[in-house]
């Protein structure tokens, strides 16, 4: 069992222990690993930090994705804004690329992996 109390505390969450997270397309990203599970269907659960102006990828998903917004702001290729306390739910097929321009910390859950998608998809 993986307990973490009082998540939405700015002290607990830099008190964890944090990896940046390099990948194509991505930018100014730290994970906190919760959980992954084995294949076929590869769910994860994480926390992400997102620095200042960071980006995530460009991808598209295979299964839903649960996104908690705990600090800042997160911000949808859309133009949705999304803040503290908002949970955001994607869609299978869904295709989208997520950033900041102030910094954010998310939960968040897929229960199938992204695909890679070009910036011209």
């Amino acid at each position: 069992m993986t307990v973490v109390r009082n998540l939405m505390s700015g002290e607990v969450l830099d008190s964890l222990a944090w990896q940046r997270w390099d990948e194509p397309g991505r930018t100014g990203t730290a994970i906190h690993a919760l959980y992954t599970t084995e294949a076929p269907q590869q769910a994860s659960a994480q926390l992400i930090r997102f620095d200042p102006g960071a980006h995530g990828d460009l991808h598209e998903h295979l299964g839903y994705e649960l996104m908690f917004v705990l600090q800042g702001e997160l911000v949808n290729d859309n133009g949705d804004r999304y803040t503290a306390g908002d949970l955001i739910i994607e869609e299978p097929g869904s295709i989208h690329r997520i950033g900041t321009p102030t910094g954010c910390t998310l939960l968040g859950v897929r229960e199938a992996p992204v695909v890679p998608r070009s910036q011209t998809a």
